[in-house]
């Protein structure tokens, strides 16, 4: 039995659909609701990381665990070491988390303090584990569905800085393999879409898809910080404006790792735009 976090996230979807295909018998954990066809082989508890406790009836019998933080739970909750206790506690041999590029490439960023704490409770539980490192996700792009569908147009900082931005499925599919396979443990893996694309190049793929003209309009980083801090804490923002800003060299490169793990190329966003268009149209 495998069981997954923030099922019915960006991740965590589709990461169930892949183990419930391969004929895994898996735990969904999610505190939104469920969905009305869970899918054979499939169990949903409510539940988050952001409450330890509340694991505890997903985690009975599990062999392998995959944690993602999300939103608030980025600054609140159960303190890792405790959260990974509980896993521990229940018997799970393999753990695999999602962290984040930046843990690596700006190690004193405080907005990722407590993914670097997670990351270092996780290495330290005495289980299996794979630490996930993607970069910015393809599915940002979806803060600017609502501004296509009414105007037909994206608002976004920095229009021509490049970052290689990855699938959500592709992390899902990276995550799937490292539950499932030996031959992952202790591994970390950077994972980026294939090429670097700038905001300016995802509104004019958005445009091609959609067959209608998309305007880019560039707000300023002051604009920008505005409108984030309506739905980010401000240091969130400040550290997700420095990397889309002004990204350092590690930051930009693509890495193999997506390609290594799966036998094939990384995504590329225009993939995620096609299977995505709908938020769009």
């Amino acid at each position: 039995m495998i069981t997954v976090t923030g099922a019915t996230g960006n991740i965590g979807r589709t990461l169930v659909e892949l183990l419930a295909g391969a004929g895994e018998e898996v735990v969904a954990v999610s505190r939104r609701p469920a969905p009305k066809d869970p899918g054979r082989g499939v169990r949903w508890v409510t539940g988050g990381v952001g409450d330890a406790e509340s694991l505890r009836p997903a985690l009975d019998g599990a062999r392998a665990v995959f944690l993602v933080l999300g939103g608030e739970l980025n600054f609140a909750g159960t303190r890792p070491g405790v959260l990974t206790d509980v896993v521990a506690d229940a018997g799970a041999e393999r753990i695999v988390l999602v962290s984040s590029q930046v843990s690596a490439t700006r190690p004193e960023a405080p907005s990722h303090a407590r993914l670097r704490d997670l990351e270092a409770a996780v290495r330290a539980s005495g289980r299996e584990f794979t630490i996930l490192r993607p970069g910015g996700f393809a599915s940002n792009a979806l803060a600017w569905a609502e501004s296509v569908r009414a105007g037909r147009t994206v608002h976004a900082p920095f229009g021509d800085v490049a970052l290689p931005v990855v699938d959500p499925a592709d992390i899902a599919a990276v995550a799937a393999a490292a539950l499932r396979e030996d031959g992952h443990a202790g591994r970390v893996y950077e994972l980026t879409g294939p090429e670097p694309i700038s905001p300016r190049r995802q509104a004019q793929v958005i445009s091609a898809a959609l067959g209608e003209d998309v305007a880019f309009v560039e707000l300023s980083r002051a604009q920008a910080q505005a409108a984030m801090a309506r739905f980010m804490p401000e240091q969130v923002v400040a550290g997700t404006l420095d990397v889309l800003g002004e990204p350092l060299p590690a930051e930009r490169r693509v890495s193999p790792d997506v390609a290594a793990v799966l036998g094939r190329p990384a995504a590329p966003f225009a993939q995620w735009v096609a299977r995505n268009l709908p938020a769009f149209a």
